[in-house]
């Protein structure tokens, strides 16, 4: 059973509800909070919550390692063989939209880019902007820069990685064909008016800094040039350590980037036809859990071999 939606929309709340009332663990799908160190800034479920539902990849990672979807897929797919033996239902809850779909739909088997060809163009991106990066890749894989978001440098830069990597352009490694899994899988989504959900995540920046967000920055300062740190929050209060910018302007601006954020998530799960919808703002914790009840016969359940 898969519970995703927006930044802010409330599904943590929801999914230890759920897992409480069918006895099974959580899997986290959020590319962040797998990362030790930075719970405030990734809004990781608490000890309290980690103590009321049995939860994995929450803060498995030290920050300075690499860890990938295509990982992610693996791994998770290797723990459900071992989950399904004892629960008829798991609970994969999260917001990275790659992670769930890396489970649910499968990645290309795209290959693992070494560290020192990561590095190589880590540098080359810090150093020369993303224009050449750009302009080298129009060379290398013409089909994939006439499709990739031109503003999104780590995608320009790990297409990059592959093609030197291996000799090959990105292109030829994405197949887009969707695995088949040995278990059903039902997703519901979470969602808000933006008005509502706008101001949700406004609130929890606000909350985030009284719990000390700033500080947990500050101690994470020295490793910014990690790629785990490289995520909303973190990179604008890491200005305000530089002196580039004063914190309120910081503050502001975390609460607009997140907002996008929110936007490019909705505009992700449109695409996905199998969300069941679940308007938060007209339905109760309680409600939806109810709904949610109703269709355990279509819950991931591992189906019998063949």
């Amino acid at each position: 059973m898969v519970l995703l939606g927006p930044t802010g929309v409330g599904k943590t709340e929801l999914s230890l509800l759920v897992a409480e009332h069918f006895g099974c663990p959580i899997i986290n799908a959020d590319s962040r909070q797998i990362y030790k160190d930075i719970s405030i800034g990734t809004a990781a479920p608490t000890a309290e919550e980690l103590a009321r539902v049995k939860h994995y990849f929450v803060h498995s990672l030290a920050l300075d390692e690499y860890y990938s979807a295509a990982e992610y897929e693996k791994d998770v797919l290797s723990l459900l063989d071992d989950l399904f033996k004892q629960h008829d239902t798991v609970i994969l809850s999260g917001g990275s939209m790659m992670y769930i779909d890396a489970v649910t739909k499968g990645i290309d088997d795209i290959p693992t880019v070494d560290e020192e060809t990561r590095e190589i163009l880590r540098h080359r991106y810090e150093t020369e902007g993303l224009a050449p990066l750009l302009a080298e890749l129009k060379l290398l894989d013409p089909e994939y820069y006439d499709i990739v978001d031109k503003k999104n440098h780590k995608r320009v830069v790990h297409a990059l990685e592959i093609c030197y990597m291996t000799g090959r352009s990105f292109t030829s490694f994405r197949t887009n064909t969707k695995k088949q899994r040995p278990f059903n899988i039902i997703k519901f989504g979470l969602s808000r008016n933006r008005e509502t959900l706008f101001s949700r995540i406004n609130q929890r920046v606000d909350q985030m800094m009284s719990l000390g967000f700033l500080q947990e920055a500050q101690k994470v300062y020295p490793l910014k040039h990690l790629n785990s740190l490289n995520t909303v929050g973190y990179k604008e209060l890491f200005k305000v350590i530089d002196g580039e910018w004063e914190l309120h302007m910081a503050v502001e601006r975390i609460k607009k980037n997140t907002r996008v954020y929110a936007k490019k998530q909705m505009t992700w799960y449109k695409n996905d036809t199998d969300i069941q919808w679940l308007g938060a703002d007209n339905m109760s914790a309680y409600d939806m859990l109810q709904f949610i009840a109703a269709s355990k016969s279509a819950t991931t359940k591992l189906l019998p071999p063949t």
